[in-house]
């Protein structure tokens, strides 16, 4: 079973940071560095929208309201994927999930973290 673990989550005021990380284990996940990770966001009552992705080399790629603020990153040896989060503000309140993507040409493999919640106030 694949199982992807966000942690980092918590209450922070606006104009702070946080760190969140995703660990990655599971018997079929074959290898780490195959897959395309993502981190995806959704508040209550809304849609769950892209945040940012990363990719096996480390190319990454952010929302348009994150960018400049939220930076992603991994480390292979240790099938991790991290998202930095700066000069947070209110409207990034959301419960953040962790997504891992490979596409073949036969088949897409994609996988899911639990949720991890972000809440932005005074």
């Amino acid at each position: 079973q694949v199982q992807l673990v966000e942690s980092g989550g918590g209450l922070v005021q606006p104009g702070g940071s946080l760190r969140l990380s995703c660990a990655a284990s599971g018997s079929i996940f074959d290898i780490f560095s195959n897959y395309v990770m993502g981190w995806y966001r959704q508040a209550p009552g809304k849609q769950r929208d892209l945040v940012a992705t990363i990719t096996s080399v480390g190319n990454t790629n952010a929302a348009d309201s994150v960018k400049g603020r939220f930076t992603s990153s991994r480390d292979n040896a240790k099938n991790t994927v991290y998202l930095q989060m700066n000069s947070l503000r209110p409207e990034d309140t959301a419960v953040y999930y962790c997504n891992a993507l490979r596409i073949t040409s036969t088949r897409r493999y994609e996988y899911w973290g639990q949720g991890t919640q972000v809440t932005v106030s005074r």
